[in-house]
């Protein structure tokens, strides 16, 4: 048996997500996938059964808006000055405004590569509540 990451319920391993709090398995690090322990934010070993808590070393792992980050990389850099990644991302007045600096202005390459840096490095952080 697993515990889920996020909440620390007791999960089978055939299981996609948690019963208890929706989250994909293998997701989450507040508590412990081999004990269900609680984990302190920033710890490399749990300190109820001693096991390493797996962190990713891949920038690039993992979802963005719903979207592979891969993905939303290459789509920001080959289509990123006209906002498509934007609306990859449900993030659509922001799109919109970026077609409108392009077509304006001749500014949105610069918004891309500001884009594109905060995917790369991990920053881009996309608000629910400003979404469409």
């Amino acid at each position: 048996m697993a515990y889920c990451k996020n909440c620390g319920v007791e999960i089978n391993d055939v299981q996609a997500v948690c019963i208890k709090c929706g989250a994909k398995v293998g997701s989450g690090t507040a508590y412990c996938s081999y004990c269900g322990k609680e984990v302190p934010e920033g710890a490399d070993v749990c300190m109820g059964c001693g096991v390493a808590i797996k962190k990713s070393n891949n920038i690039l792992e993992g979802e963005l808006g719903g979207q592979n980050k891969i993905v939303l990389a290459i789509v920001c850099f080959l289509l990123g000055a006209i906002g498509i990644h934007n609306f990859m991302m449900g993030e659509v007045k922001k799109g919109i405004f970026k077609i409108v600096m392009a077509f304006c202005f001749g500014i949105s390459t610069i918004l891309m590569l500001i884009d594109l840096v905060r995917i790369l490095t991990d920053k881009y952080v996309v608000d629910p509540t400003k979404l469409i």
